[in-house]
């Protein structure tokens, strides 16, 4: 639900309210409350981040978080999933250090305390449509995402066992048949997740 602010707030004011339960988003000036998540969503979320963890976090490839405020282009939102290059991971200036056993692309990567704040987009948002939640909402926020270097976004609706799915300047794309594998970003392709299994984590 959309919540009147006291008067014309800015990011800046917005960002030092204090949380809500459920979160609140800034997008255009408006408070935005997010739904509370109800069971598919809970299940497939609880699924999902595990997964892409297991393929991309061991090798300090790109780490998944749930629920993780993000704050970029004039907005502050909180996507289901999103997905950060390991590199691209906001961490506390005095804990990072560098690994030198661990290089990618021709860079050392690094480690340390990951950041509280993340003021970039990131490189997967991941939105699970919840059914009194706007899909026009979600999609805007999935292509300002794109518009601030966000390489893929996803949005799965549980109730239609269909994925969206959308890249920078191309059609959507859509998935909603059972052995068709969604695609997922370059960095990482280790990963093959079908409708099937998506949706498949909905019967256990």
């Amino acid at each position: 639900m959309v919540q009147a602010p006291p008067k014309n707030i800015t990011l800046e004011e917005f960002i030092k309210l204090p949380e809500t339960n459920p979160a609140s988003e800034y997008i255009d000036g408006k408070i935005i409350q997010k739904p509370m998540p109800q069971g598919k969503h809970s299940a497939i979320q609880g699924e999902l981040v595990p997964a892409i963890n297991s393929i991309v976090k061991p090798k300090r490839i790109a780490r998944a978080f749930p629920e993780l405020r993000c704050t970029f282009g004039g907005r502050s939102i909180i996507p289901d999933i999103v997905v950060f290059i390991w590199s691209q991971i906001p961490r506390d200036e005095n804990a990072v250090r560098p690994t030198p056993n661990l290089i990618r692309g021709g860079k050392r990567t690094k480690t340390g305390e990951i950041a509280n704040t993340f003021t970039v987009a990131p490189d997967w948002t991941i939105e699970i449509l919840s059914p009194d939640q706007s899909q026009t909402k979600v999609t805007k926020n999935i292509l300002h995402c794109l518009k601030y270097g966000t390489q893929i976004g996803w949005l799965i609706d549980p109730n239609e066992q269909t994925v969206f799915v959308y890249f920078p300047g191309q059609e959507i794309e859509v998935f909603d048949t059972h052995d068709e594998i969604i695609p997922i970003p370059s960095f990482a392709s280790e990963l093959h997740l079908t409708i099937k299994d998506l949706f498949g984590w909905l019967l256990d």
